[in-house]
């Protein structure tokens, strides 16, 4: 039962929220080089005092396992910094990996320190003890948030142990196997409490961020998402950015006060939405300006015209009906820019020469084609960088 809560817990969290965990697992490389330099020297030591090849082979097997995770974490780390972005699938696979590396490293602690207690080395085996529980405590630091794999490298550590303990049924060594038995326990019940504490609290700090993305008038997406959204979405594919203006939106909410003002402004918001794709962003800048991203953008203009003629509909607002109009201005990827900034700057100058013209839609590539012809230039000399 407490499993299938933990499981059930980790199927549950977003996407975004476990790829942060996976990055989490892969964040630092000091645990597992401390661990081994710790093994190699205390396996160096017992070697020397008592001569025992078994332990001098699960030294070198404990370092080789260590550079192996060390590996394995540089290049997950590579393949983060690359395109495309790390997927759900994919992270579960670096995941394994690294579980399996640290299952593999913790039973060979587990050995390693079984090994010393037959040898009868008393400060050998205190040493040996001493560096399984301090990984088990990094293992309840480490992999709070995956609970099964710390209660298997938990049993890994100390089955090994208690096993060769128990099979020499004097007090002290039974003692000593319930201590053991006992730190496991104890152990994993910090696991369970850390795992619930850090679900929630990477949960809300996600929550909080996607709030931060949102304008709370219209429940769009604010400004700040286009810095970060648009080169993304610019580098996926050919886009079209749609900057528009409420043309006697002033007018209406002067005539008619803030509330109607609001109201009209959450309208707008639902129109645009309906005329968005899903894979589509649309973006509050602030006052009556609006920003639609077209991802797939096959016909910009079939799209403004839609645009121009949604928002120009009729509005009701509690039994008055406002009318508004839209100037819309387009700018679509490559031809008019290549980077976020230049299909911003192109159509928000397409989007003034609508306002011009008291309103409908003008695209950025027939200025560029005018003010092309206008110097003498061809049109590809032009083209934004």
């Amino acid at each position: 039962m407490l499993f299938k809560r933990m499981e059930s817990g980790r199927a549950s969290i977003s996407d975004a929220v476990y790829m942060e965990v996976i990055t989490g697992l892969h964040g630092t490389t000091v645990p597992n080089i401390l661990a081994a330099a710790c093994l190699a020297m205390v396996g160096a030591i017992t070697t020397y005092e008592t001569g025992d090849m078994v332990t001098a082979g699960l030294t070198v097997a404990g370092v080789l396992v260590a550079i192996v995770r060390l590996v394995e974490i540089f290049a997950f780390r590579r393949r983060l910094a690359r395109s495309p972005q790390l997927g759900r699938a994919e992270g579960g696979r670096w995941e394994r990996r690294y579980v399996a590396g640290t299952v593999v490293t913790a039973l060979i602690l587990g050995l390693f320190a079984a090994r010393s207690i037959v040898l009868g080395d008393a400060l050998c085996c205190v040493m040996a003890v001493g560096i399984g529980f301090g990984f088990g405590a990094g293992v309840v630091a480490r992999l709070a948030l995956r609970p099964v794999a710390a209660l298997l490298d938990l049993v890994a550590i100390a089955a090994p142990a208690a096993i060769v303990i128990f099979m020499q049924p004097d007090l002290r060594h039974v003692g000593l196997g319930l201590l053991i038995l006992m730190y496991v326990a104890a152990s994993f019940e910090m696991v369970r409490l850390s795992f619930n504490a850090s679900i929630n609290q990477i949960t809300l700090k996600r929550q909080f961020e996607q709030l931060s993305r949102i304008d709370p008038m219209t429940g769009l997406a604010n400004r700040s998402v286009l810095a970060t959204d648009l080169p993304a979405m610019l580098a996926a594919g050919t886009i079209a950015v749609h900057t528009l203006d409420l043309d006697r939106f002033k007018e209406a909410n002067d005539r008619f006060g803030h509330p109607v003002g609001d109201a009209l402004l959450k309208q707008v918001a639902g129109r645009l939405r309906a005329i968005a794709a899903t894979d589509d962003l649309v973006v509050r800048m602030g006052g009556d300006e609006f920003v639609l991203v077209q991802r797939a953008a096959t016909d910009a203009e079939a799209a403004a015209q839609r645009i121009v003629r949604s928002i120009s509909l009729p509005y009701d607002i509690d039994g008055q009906t406002v009318e508004l109009g839209a100037s819309v201005g387009v700018a679509v990827a490559p031809g008019d820019g290549r980077t976020a900034e230049a299909l911003l700057s192109r159509s928000d100058k397409a989007l003034y020469r609508a306002k011009q013209h008291r309103g409908g839609y003008v695209l950025a590539r027939e200025l560029r084609m005018a003010d092309a012809t206008a110097a003498g230039q061809s049109v590809s000399e032009g083209l934004a960088a």
